[in-house]
């Protein structure tokens, strides 16, 4: 929970931190996941819950929030102590993969592959609990997140139609996947999109960003 106010005195007028109580699960704690947690943490969200069960690798260092002498520790764990570190606030983990456990408030989908993705749809659709999925993803220098609210059926039509399948997804090399400024565009988005929640307003349903060229595009439906 968040105890001193005085640290968010530049974002009130923004948003206040009381407005971002609300329960937020986080699914992967990689790049995009670890940089979300710490942005969330540091405007003010106080009841954070991730999952991810892979342990930090020395490929990681350069495009994920750790510290180099976390390699071998699990994401959430590094992440948690990352997160005690920077922001007082204490996050909750689940060391473990996320295999269609029940869900509640809002989710924030930051795995990377479409299968967990419809692991984690089928536990939202039309779930009355959860008010808003947001799902991240992520290639080289591009990026789209949707902001979906499961129990609109015009929206779970549109995200639908966009959960392909492994085989639609573009592939690409090991090295050309990540890197360090797009996640943390990713992050600072998402952010956003919680505040924009969190005031009571629709975030758009899906945002597509191109890095290189500058360009970002929002989708209404």
């Amino acid at each position: 929970m968040i105890r001193d106010q005085t640290r968010f005195l530049r974002q009130l007028d923004i948003v206040a931190p009381e407005k971002l109580q609300f329960p937020i699960t986080v699914i992967g704690a990689g790049a995009i996941g670890s940089a979300t947690v710490i942005t969330l943490a540091k405007m003010g969200c106080g009841n954070v819950t991730v999952w991810d069960d892979d342990l930090l690798e020395e490929a990681n260092i350069s495009n994920q929030m750790c510290k180099p002498s976390m390699v071998g520790q699990p994401k959430v764990e590094a992440l948690r102590e990352l997160v005690q570190d920077l922001t007082n606030v204490t996050i909750e983990t689940e060391n473990r993969r996320y295999r269609g456990q029940r869900l509640s408030g809002v989710v924030i989908a930051a795995v990377d592959s479409m299968m967990p993705r419809k692991d984690i749809w089928r536990r939202a659709k039309i779930n009355p609990q959860i008010p808003l999925l947001v799902d991240a993803r992520m290639g080289a220098e591009f990026a789209r997140i949707y902001a979906i609210r499961p129990t609109d059926p015009d929206q779970i039509g549109f995200y639908e139609s966009n959960l392909y399948g492994a085989e639609e997804a573009e592939r690409l090399p090991c090295s050309a996947r990540s890197i360090i400024y797009c996640p943390t565009v990713i992050a600072g988005l998402i952010a956003l999109i919680i505040k924009t929640h969190a005031t009571n307003h629709l975030p758009p349903p899906e945002t597509l960003f191109d890095l290189p060229k500058l360009q970002i595009h929002s989708t209404c439906i």
